[in-house]
């Protein structure tokens, strides 16, 4: 891809500086921490020194003041070694942190983004839950409002950083009524789980963000991939939260998290983009000295045509990546572009996964190689932030409305 295309200089200077940082900070850790299913506090507080962690929000707001297309890179770069690492940015940025910037009001975002944008502590955001996943209407959690706060009950399911974080934007029925426009959204906060961790790495904890009493994590799943990546299940009995914490305006929770997963999309495709090319990379490298027959097995037309697909098809994702993300950043809808570069993307980092380990043969089988747990982090890939055949159904969609248009 011409970096022209989309790329300013500034662009460059990010991408050079989060490409080092992963070589030399992830790469290092990246298996470890997949084995012991552990997160990586120590380089999350580097993260948070670099700006990583708030990279498209104002320096007002305690941010690096930079633009979606850096936010993408930053991603895009960290996936290509660790995929964990790359859905932390992502999903504290656009899911726990970008609705309060988005939809909050000026005392919301100068109480919580300022936290969430150094890398203080960690967010998240509460969707999905047991009876409503890609059915996102479906949800049963409740807020009841009574005088001066709601009162939350029910629970959400496979929630990143669900243990580590403090601050969450999370959904409910406030009108059972009103189907989708009877759900709204709130900030809750609570406190880390694993605050002996973040204590010793002086990170993930602030004292003046009060726990909500009621509201906690459950069991931390053992999950295939992303295993450096904390996920939970989040309870809610009987939680107060004021009702200034309310985010938006009632009935709008649906609508606004609509908005945000498109953003997700374009996070999650970018995420996808970097596994694809990581395992690329280390195919290609390993081809180029592997001998078989007396000569490298890159020469091998078997082998070479299958490192030209996946050259190819990774070339086609970057435009669709950076193309959605530009449209974003000029604030044009991004439904139907952020779908296809899920879609794509996603789909393209298990192809060349697999093509990667059946390259590195029986090596790409072993924890010896980074290839397999690329192919582990690549599978949710393709269910997260809406599974294929959701983005399909949303794209067949958008292509009706336009027609009908």
């Amino acid at each position: 891809m011409e970096d022209s295309l989309y790329f300013e200089e500034q662009h460059l200077q990010v991408r050079e500086m989060v490409r080092n940082f992963a070589r030399e900070e992830v790469a290092p850790v990246a298996a470890h921490f997949d084995a012991i299913a552990e997160f990586p506090w120590a380089n999350i507080r580097k993260m948070g020194e670099l700006g990583l962690l708030g990279v498209p929000w104002s320096e007002e707001l305690g941010g690096a003041g930079l633009d979606l297309v850096s936010y993408m890179i930053v991603i895009h770069e960290l996936a290509k070694v660790d995929a964990s690492h790359g859905l932390t940015v992502s999903a504290h940025t656009t899911l726990g942190t970008s609705p309060i910037v988005h939809f909050g009001t000026e005392a919301q975002r100068r109480r919580y983004v300022p936290l969430l944008a150094s890398g203080r502590v960690m967010g998240g955001f509460g969707l999905t839950e047991e009876g409503a996943g890609s059915d996102a209407g479906g949800t049963r959690t409740t807020a009841v409002r009574r005088g001066d706060h709601y009162v939350l009950n029910g629970s959400k399911r496979f929630i990143t950083h669900g243990g580590v974080g403090e601050i969450f934007v999370v959904t409910a029925v406030t009108d059972p009524s009103q189907g989708t426009r009877g759900i709204s959204s709130f900030i809750l906060t609570k406190q880390n789980d694993d605050l002996a961790a973040a204590q010793e790495h002086g990170i993930g904890h602030d004292a003046s963000l009060r726990p909500m009493p009621g509201f906690s994590s459950g069991k931390k799943e053992d999950k295939l991939g992303w295993r450096a990546s904390d996920t939970r299940e989040l309870i809610f009995q009987d939680v107060e939260v004021p009702a200034e914490n309310l985010l938006g305006a009632e009935g709008q929770g649906f609508i606004n998290f609509m908005r945000t997963l498109d953003a997700g999309r374009v996070g999650i495709a970018a995420l996808s983009l970097g596994i694809a090319e990581g395992a690329f990379e280390e195919a290609l490298k390993y081809a180029s000295v592997r001998k078989q027959f007396g000569q490298a097995i890159a020469t091998f037309q078997g082998i070479g045509f299958q490192l030209a697909d996946m050259a190819t098809e990774i070339e086609a994702g970057k435009h669709l990546v950076y193309h959605a993300a530009r449209m974003l950043q000029e604030g044009k809808s991004v439904t139907k572009s952020a779908a296809m570069a899920k879609l794509f993307c996603s789909e393209l980092a298990m192809r060349a996964t697999i093509k990667a380990i059946q390259i590195h043969g029986g090596y790409g089988y072993t924890k010896e190689y980074p290839v397999e747990r690329m192919m582990r982090d690549a599978k949710i890939c393709e269910i997260g932030e809406g599974t294929s055949e959701i983005q399909r159904l949303v794209i067949s969609r958008e292509l009706l409305r336009n027609l009908v248009a």
